[in-house]
Formats: C-alpha cells, sequence, structure tokens
C-alpha cells in the first residue's frame, strides 16, 4: 500500500495512506464536526430543514386550534414523544451501522409484559423489575445482533423475525387475560410527574453552562493543535440560542405544570448517545460501518462486536420505552409496543436525517424527528382527525424523508 503523506478532507489535513485510511478520515472529521447533510454551496445545513419544518406544522396547526401550542398542550406533546424518542434513539444506532431493526416495537412490549408479570405475580421490587425488564432487552439485541453478525443473516430478516417472535413471546408471558396492571408509584413517577418548578430551571441553567463549558474547550484544543475553528462571535451566538431554546423551554413547561420527567430522561438519554457516537473511538467506529464497511474491515474494526453492541443498545432503549409505556398506562398488555410505534420510531430517525443506507445521521436529529411526528398526530387529533388520517400523513412523511435521503446520496455519487 502506498503512502500519501497527507490527505485533506473538510478543510482538514489528516495523515493517511491509501484509499482505505482516506476514507477513514473523512468519515471521522465528519462525526467531529457536523453530521454529513447537504447544504447550499458547500455549507451543512444541519437540523435546519427539520427544525423549519416543525416550526411549519406548529404554525399550522396553531391557525387551525389555538390550543396547539399553549404550555399544557405543548407540555403533553412532551410526553407523548417520549417513548418513541427514546426508541428513535436506538434506531439511529442500528441505521448508522447501515443495519435495520424492525423489531423495536415488540422488544419493548416482551420486556413490559416481563416487567408487569414478576411485579403482579411474584412481588418483585420495583427496581429489581425494572433491572430485569432492561437487562431483558439488552439480551434480546445481542442475541439478534449475534445472529446478523456470526450466522449473516441480513438484519431485514433477523429482526423481521423478531417483530413476530417477540410479539408472541409477549402474549405467551402475560397469558390468558392478556393485561397486568402495574400498581407501583415507583413506576408511574417516571411518566406521569413534573419538576419542581425551580429543579426545572436549575437543570436548563445547568444546561446552558455544560453547553458553553464543552464547545469552549472544544475550541481552544482545536486551535492548540492548529484546526480551523469557529470564530468567537459564532461560538457566542450558538452559547445564545442554546440558552434561548432551553430556558425558552422551561419557561413554557413551568407555565403549565413543570418539565416533564419522561422529557429529561429522554433528553439525558440523548446527550449521552450524542457524545457515544459523535466523541468517542465506539461512535466513530459505527459511522466507519455503516458508510463503508470493507474498508472498516481493512483498517481493522471488528465489525461483529460493532454490529452485536449497536443491536445491543437499540434492545436497551426499547425496554426503556417499554417502561415509559407502562408507566403512562399503569398497565403492560398485548397491545403495549404495538400499533404504529415501529413505524414512527423508525419515521422519527429519517425524517431526523439519518440515512437508512448507513453512515449519516444524529440523535439530536431523532429527537427533532419524534417531534415531528408526535406534532402531527397531536395536531391531526386537535382538529378532530380520525387514526386512518394520521396514520396515512405519517406514512407520507416518511416516504418524502426516504425520498429526500435517496435523491441526496444520487447527488453525491
Amino acid at each position: 500500500m502506498t503512502i500519501n503523506p497527507r490527505t485533506r478532507s473538510g478543510g482538514v489535513e489528516y495523515p493517511a495512506r491509501g484509499n482505505v485510511f482516506r476514507e477513514i478520515a473523512a468519515v471521522s472529521h465528519r462525526i467531529r464536526g457536523e453530521s454529513g447533510r447537504p447544504g447550499i454551496g458547500g455549507r451543512e445545513l444541519g437540523h435546519l430543514p427539520v427544525i423549519l419544518g416543525l416550526g411549519a406544522i406548529w404554525i399550522y396547526f396553531e391557525t387551525q386550534d389555538s390550543h396547539f401550542l399553549t404550555a399544557l398542550n405543548l407540555s403533553n406533546l412532551v410526553l407523548q414523544v417520549s417513548v418513541t424518542a427514546t426508541i428513535s434513539i436506538g434506531v439511529v444506532l442500528v441505521l448508522l451501522a447501515g443495519e435495520i431493526d424492525l423489531s423495536v416495537g415488540s422488544v419493548a412490549g416482551v420486556c413490559s409484559a416481563l416487567l408487569g408479570v414478576v411485579m403482579a405475580n411474584h412481588g418483585w421490587p420495583w427496581w429489581a423489575a425494572i433491572a430485569v425488564m432492561i437487562l431483558s432487552g439488552a439480551a434480546i439485541g445481542v442475541f439478534q445482533g449475534a445472529w446478523r453478525a456470526f450466522v449473516g443473516v441480513p438484519s431485514f430478516i433477523v429482526t423481521l423475525a423478531g417483530l413476530l417472535g417477540w410479539q408472541g413471546l409477549q402474549i405467551h408471558v402475560l397469558g390468558i387475560n392478556g393485561t397486568v396492571n402495574v400498581f407501583d408509584s415507583h413506576i408511574e413517577t417516571i411518566a406521569t410527574t413534573y419538576l419542581p418548578s425551580l429543579w426545572g430551571w436549575a437543570l436548563g441553567i445547568a444546561g446552558t453552562f455544560l453547553y458553553a463549558i464543552v464547545h469552549a474547550v472544544r475550541v481552544m484544543r482545536r486551535r492548540q493543535t492548529g484546526l480551523l475553528v469557529q470564530p468567537v462571535t459564532a461560538l457566542a451566538g450558538r452559547v445564545i440560542a442554546h440558552a434561548a431554546l432551553v430556558l425558552g423551554s422551561v419557561a413554557v413547561m413551568n407555565h403549565a405544570s413543570g418539565v416533564p420527567t419522561a422529557g429529561v430522561i429522554v433528553v439525558g438519554l440523548a446527550i449521552y448517545f450524542s457524545w457515544l457516537t459523535t466523541r468517542t473511538r465506539f461512535g466513530r467506529h459505527i459511522f466507519a460501518v455503516g458508510g463503508n464497511a470493507a474498508a472498516a474491515r481493512r483498517v481493522g474494526i471488528n465489525l461483529a462486536w460493532v454490529r452485536v453492541a449497536v443491536f445491543a443498545l437499540a434492545g436497551t432503549l426499547s425496554a426503556i420505552g417499554g417502561l415509559l409505556l407502562v408507566s403512562r398506562s399503569a398497565a403492560a398488555g398485548t397491545d403495549t409496543g404495538g400499533g404504529p410505534l415501529l413505524l414512527e420510531a423508525i419515521a422519527a430517525a429519517v425524517i431526523g436525517g439519518t440515512s437508512l443506507f448507513g453512515g449519516r445521521g444524529s440523535v439530536w436529529g431523532a429527537i427533532l424527528g419524534a417531534l415531528v411526528v408526535g406534532s402531527v398526530a397531536n395536531g391531526l387529533d386537535l382538529v378532530g382527525q380520525p387514526a386512518d388520517v394520521t396514520l396515512m400523513v405519517e406514512g407520507a412523511i416518511l416516504l418524502v424523508a426516504v425520498s429526500i435521503d435517496a435523491a441526496v446520496r444520487r447527488q453525491k455519487a
């Protein structure tokens, strides 16, 4: 293999050896900076299209019903999208690696059934039941990921079988009654309570300071290593915009009942998995495997390990989504995790900019996508549209998002 002295990628120079290392360097630069989304004139648009689309949806439904943008309805919207957003984070991880998981809804359902049965029928404490639930979701993910990685069956087939199989296991676990009531104050607290006003402000201010410190440290490190950095005014603008968004959201939520606990959980998960995918070696491996599996293998990345790991994380997040479902309804039934949940989780990831073909996307985009899907469902419900219209509109939005993704890939090719 020939050795090139330096390879330039996105305005930043990397030492690289041959085409393989050049590809990996480009992937690494993309995930260290902005995610690889289409732009205008070479500039990345990031999440701007999704944000503009979300704003247009909110304006439209506000003109149809003046209750849409009230603090109470926006607070309810956060609660409604919490399950979809949580599961969608796991979908993003799988899609980034170039795979697909069609079983996330069924995994959420069977894990919720396990939680309900061990608590209601066997008297387990709430913390032990949650532990079993989450470990079961992770184990299911490991099983499906290992089948994909070591047996070689495409993930579409493996998880399609899982969609059916785990749903059958859910029915078997619940037994003849089909529903298990879960009356436990600790479980109910997760998705039905709100933070006190002072706590909401404290978390908002702390999050803003943390955002500013992290980005300031990042700029200093890039400057010390001689890399290109944004002007101070640009950094200040991002911090101010972040503060306005976070503190404004806290103010709106506090005007209703307070910041929903479920929303805090989702944001916490998003922060962690955003860091995992963009600031760790494992995250760069996920992007590399999804972007070019052959190149990733040639530079020593363990493809099997990455695939098993992303499916395990997706199973874990599906279990957490099932926990939120049980907390909201105080029961685990045969319909838990069913319905349009799978469609909405995948749609949220794709609408947020995650490519179905792997190697491109972000966790925060999935959160925005979940808000888009939830806002459409919430708005149509407010204006009195039936469920069939909601499903058709969500399907159309998903089709448009996938079509845009395919068009972007053709343009880049």
